[in-house]
């Protein structure tokens, strides 16, 4: 999977890997890696939860390349408020700038994400909780 980061030079292609890397590092067991649009795609297999509202894996993580600036999209975020805000406190001690939109965490440089923060976050969400959340969003 790392292929697709490659050919990404200088700054925004160390900071792809070294998220990558961690994003990949500290996921709990139960997802997926997979490709959406040929970027990483972390998610929940059909095997294990087939009753999705499209009849695609349940997305956890995704990480993508643009041209300016690169994507996580952390899903976790997006569908649990506590972690969310919980996730912004601990970014905003960090002292760095956070871009963050619904569930979209960007960045350009390695200097703008905090890895410990992204790991820790990534680790605390299991399949069983991920899936105990989008049920209660379901309703």
């Amino acid at each position: 999977m790392l292929v697709y980061f490659e050919d990404v030079e200088g700054n925004r292609g160390e900071a792809l890997r070294a998220v990558f890397t961690t994003v990949r590092d500290a996921m709990p067991p139960g997802y997926e890696l997979t490709e959406y649009r040929g970027s990483p795609h972390w998610v929940i297999p059909l095997s294990t939860f087939p009753n999705t509202y499209n009849k695609q894996p349940l997305a956890y993580v995704t990480l993508i390349g643009q041209k300016n600036y690169s994507s996580l999209y952390l899903m976790g975020l997006y569908s649990d408020p506590e972690k969310e805000s919980a996730f912004r406190a601990a970014w905003e001690a960090t002292g760095r700038k956070l871009d963050l939109g619904k569930s979209c965490l960007r960045f350009r440089t390695l200097d703008d994400v905090d890895l410990g923060l992204i790991a820790q976050t990534v680790a605390g969400t299991s399949v069983e909780h991920f899936l105990d959340t989008y049920a209660r969003i379901k309703r």
